[in-house]
């Protein structure tokens, strides 16, 4: 149901509340770039747009887990957990938006991932590392983030009145993404 849900978008700047300047992302495919430029008329009334795109699968806060902050002790105690994931089959089912994001303004347009393949996976990453509070654990929802800022009545509409065509993929590999960089730190198979 649209609007109800209350998250932000899953990059981290230098500067953000959480402790870490990590986050495990799934990489999308050239599809969903088609797909957003495809959408970028129809995002122009919103503040921001989003140019890169990415799915998050999960942050890393220091403040939950002091491991979390260096990028050789992170990635050696992600190969483990990895390890016994297969690919990740994903699927964009449509576009929603979050009314009032968790960090951030609002509203949040996206496109929304089916996944249950990556909701356990973040589900076992957040049993290891813990879930940051109003974003993680009951409260992920997975997503691809299109634009952000500006009026309610244009995010409901939007998505009230805009179809897409499922785009599916089959991720196999996982990026970890540095926010000070802007860029991945690290790319790390699946099994």
């Amino acid at each position: 149901m649209a609007g109800i849900n209350s998250r932000g978008d899953g990059f981290l700047s230098a500067g953000d509340a959480l402790g870490s300047v990590f986050s495990l992302n799934v990489p999308v495919p050239g599809r969903v770039d088609r797909l957003a430029a495809e959408l970028h008329p129809e995002l122009t009334r919103f503040e921001r747009i989003r140019e890169r795109h990415t799915l998050l699968a999960k942050r890393f806060d220091t403040a939950l887990d002091d491991g979390a902050d260096s990028l050789p002790r992170l990635r050696e105690r992600l190969r483990p957990l990895l390890r016994g994931v297969e690919e990740i089959d994903l699927r964009i089912a449509g576009l929603d938006y979050f009314e009032i994001p968790t960090r951030g303004p609002g509203p949040v347009v996206y496109l929304a991932i089916e996944s249950p393949d990556l909701r356990a996976l973040h589900r076992e990453l957040c049993d290891a590392f813990g879930a940051v509070a109003e974003m993680e654990g009951d409260d992920y929802v997975p997503h691809v983030t299109l634009a952000r800022g500006g009026r309610l009545d244009d995010a409901a509409d939007l998505v009230g009145r805009r179809e897409i065509d499922p785009i599916e993929w089959t991720a196999g590999e996982v990026l970890l993404w540095d926010s000070r960089y802007r860029e991945p730190a690290a790319r790390l198979p699946l099994s």
